[in-house]
């Protein structure tokens, strides 16, 4: 039998990235293959970019190759089989010294940290949106009092729901250790400490300590503390004796300082992010939501916006909502707006296609193909998908829109809305479409532009 699409497109993209000798990891997102390379030069970035079936290519902390919902799973999946199934002896024979030399060139602190926060987070992103919505449609059926609050049925939905958010400092403990070289299993633990319920039966320093104080970062400092911790051990201990002694001890020293240190300096950084982030909405207003909205589409196509999953939970931690979700959730709001208008405007067959088939991933919250398939290549609508959706942030920042927890923007976001809101977050994102459309039918856009398409 002959290839499938997405194995022919995973063998090119293999091949232009320098062949399964040259990738040190990979892994995706809802939209994106992310690729650690060792070695750039052995990358073909235009060939990449001209495969058909790929929306575009982003350089950053990783590779990351645009290929949209629902194709960047099954491309990966094939993706992996060749890579497993590779015997490349030019590469699988680099000797150790060398492959070290070229991972550290590409492992800049910056690279690494922004690397290691995706991988932290974006394997939870299926598991947050799928949470997030069962919870908020429950929501919405129980507030239009279509299903009683108090009936089995809604208990169940909302149990479903609500078990990630429990438990997600476990989870986000199992990827952090693995990340840095730790025992899943012993990552988990360093969740655990902190939102443990008996917690609180602790008495430090006079005071009792709070179950899940310093959230996700007092989390996130215990994960790795105790990889590290374990990492160091194993070193001295006798093999015979590591599996006692090593996790023990690495529990043990984690435990008391995570206590002592980790959760108090948590809950210090996640106090200051949380009232920076409010004290710069409540004081800037409108000024702030235009801003914020307009520069998250470039945040976006550098991949930056997986980093800011910490502290959109944060601040659901700290002051039950997220007030920052719906403005940022504007950029493709704009992204939408501005796509219409130069389907509206051109007399291109090809760019039409391409904004059709683009269209409903936008509506529903996932922007990368239309970014990298229809407005970055053009040029000027891009900045006018901006204006649009800083428009559509100045309307959320005005009313305080807020939502409940995090998950997909565009449509879905609606039913993650607090309570009440829900009117006000759509006539927000109508507002975000008709101003990005209005500013690229007007400004942003003539067919000359699509020489391309």
């Amino acid at each position: 039998m002959g290839e499938n699409k997405h194995q022919v497109l995973a063998r090119k993209i293999l091949e232009y990235i320098g062949g399964p000798g040259n990738i040190d990891s990979y892994t995706h997102c809802m939209t994106r293959l992310r690729v650690t390379p060792l070695e750039d030069s052995l990358i073909n970035k235009e060939a990449l970019k001209n495969i058909e079936g790929v929306l575009g290519v982003v350089e950053a902390e990783t590779l990351q190759i645009i290929l949209g919902p629902g194709v960047v799973n099954k491309v990966t999946e094939e993706f992996g089989k060749l890579i497993d199934a590779s015997e490349n002896a030019e590469f699988e024979n680099l000797g150790a010294q060398k492959k070290s030399e070229i991972k550290k060139k590409n492992a800049t602190p910056f690279k690494l940290f922004l690397r290691r926060i995706a991988s932290i987070f974006i394997p939870l992103i299926p598991a947050l949106v799928a949470s997030g919505l069962v919870n908020g449609i429950t929501k919405t059926l129980v507030q239009a009092k279509w299903l009683d609050e108090k009936s089995q049925l809604a208990i169940i939905l909302m149990v479903i729901g609500s078990g990630l958010f429990a438990y997600l400092g476990i989870l986000v403990g199992i990827n952090a250790a693995k990340e840095f070289g730790g025992s899943p299993a012993l990552g988990a633990l360093a969740g655990i400490l902190v939102i443990n319920p008996e917690v609180a039966k602790i008495s430090l320093f006079g005071e009792n300590l709070l179950p899940g104080r310093g959230g996700l970062i007092g989390i996130l400092f215990a994960a790795i503390f105790i990889a590290i911790v374990e990492k160091n051990v194993r070193t001295v201990v006798p093999k015979s004796l590591d599996i006692i002694v090593t996790p023990t001890l690495a529990l043990l020293v984690t435990g008391i300082v995570t206590y002592v240190v980790f959760m108090p300096l948590g809950g210090f950084i996640s106090d200051g992010i949380t009232k920076g982030l409010l004290a710069i909405l409540d004081f800037g207003g409108i000024v702030s939501g235009f801003v914020l909205g307009a520069t998250f589409l470039p945040l976006v196509v550098t991949g930056l916006h997986q980093g800011l999953t910490p502290i959109h939970m944060e601040l659901i931690n700290k002051i039950g909502n997220d007030p920052l979700l719906p403005i940022l959730a504007m950029g493709g709001a704009g992204q939408v707006g501005a796509a219409f208008a130069i389907y509206f405007k051109t007399k291109k067959t090809r760019l039409k296609r391409a904004i059709g088939g683009a269209l409903p991933s936008g509506l529903l919250g996932i922007g990368e193909p239309l970014i990298f398939g229809v407005t970055l290549p053009l040029g000027r609508p891009f900045l006018t998908a901006c204006l649009g959706a800083g428009v559509g942030g100045a309307f959320q920042a005005l009313f305080k829109v807020a939502t409940t927890t995090i998950g997909v923007s565009g449509l879905p976001l609606t039913f993650l809305v607090v309570g009440g809101q829900a009117f006000l977050y759509l006539l927000g994102l109508v507002i975000a479409y008709v101003a990005g459309f209005l500013f690229t039918y007007f400004f942003g856009f003539k067919d000359e532009m699509a020489s391309e398409f």
